[in-house]
């Protein structure tokens, strides 16, 4: 599935729960997804918390779908062509050298 198809799919969910509407409880602005995604990716961590290990993979997948449907999410309202928001990081990333530690 394209980035584009999920990003679509994304949307139909929140619409589909009124989460777009104006007096939505769940508004959702780019700092209200923002932090979202901040808490989910804290919740990613939690699985690593006191191990090194994933005890939970079920678990941790459905932690990183949050994570990645709130980043769909931020990027689209925003404005942000996401894809090309990632391949142009990587080809700055492919110039940048980094010291070993």
């Amino acid at each position: 599935m394209e980035l584009k198809d999920l990003e679509a799919r994304m949307h139909t969910f929140v619409r589909s729960k009124g989460w777009y509407e104006p007096n939505s409880a769940k508004p959702q602005t780019p700092r209200n997804l923002a932090t979202s995604l901040a808490i989910e990716a804290a919740e990613v961590l939690e699985h690593f918390q006191w191990r090194e290990d994933v005890s939970q993979p079920e678990e941790l997948a459905g932690e990183l779908a949050d994570v990645a449907l709130y980043l769909l999410q931020l990027a689209s309202i925003s404005g942000i062509d996401l894809e090309q928001a990632i391949l142009q990081k990587l080809a700055l990333n492919q110039t940048r050298e980094w010291p070993d530690p």
